[in-house]
């Protein structure tokens, strides 16, 4: 049985043309199965009317913000998510690629740490170290922006250049 809609259909229209503006905006795609999308506009509506912020409809949230952070939409994990399976964990974005029709949505597992994992203490960079990268970063020739993650984005959130106009900076 579903839970009582506690946000209107003109609000979850408005949030949907809001982050649908966004995302192209930025380079990125909703999923266009509309209805779908909705459900999941919907459901980060009841979560911001809930907890204070947008935690991904598709995750259990603590409530307590600070743990959280990497939950908020658009999540620390849609973009890897993206380059390696054409969607995010909840389906909200999708790459270009699905919405041509060239890449079909595959499975997509749970990259988020568990409690435990997220707990652990950071690793630390050795005295006199510059800093300790996880992931590499990549430099967007036309306008500079930076970004550390696996690989380049699609799109430059900047500038809109093409992924190919990036550069592997360090």
């Amino acid at each position: 049985m579903r839970e009582e809609s506690v946000t209107g259909p003109d609000e979850v229209a408005r949030l949907h043309e809001k982050l649908d503006r966004e995302a192209r905006a930025g380079g990125y795609n909703l999923n266009p199965d509309v209805q779908f999308t909705r459900d999941l506009v919907e459901g980060l509506l009841v979560n911001e009317k809930r907890y204070g912020y947008r935690a991904c409809p598709c995750r259990l949230a603590s409530g307590n913000k600070a743990e959280d952070l990497d939950i908020i939409c658009p999540c620390y994990y849609r973009d890897p998510d993206l380059e390696d399976y054409g969607a995010c964990y909840c389906g909200l974005y999708v790459s270009g690629a699905v919405v041509r029709g060239e890449k079909a949505v595959a499975p997509i597992p749970e990259r988020r740490p568990s409690a435990e994992q997220r707990d652990r203490p950071a690793v630390k960079p050795a005295p006199g170290a510059i800093g300790l990268l996880s992931r590499p970063v990549w430099r967007c020739r036309v306008c500079g922006y930076l970004c550390a993650r696996d690989g380049p984005p699609e799109v430059c959130p900047i500038c809109k250049a093409a992924r190919e106009r990036f550069e592997r900076f360090m």
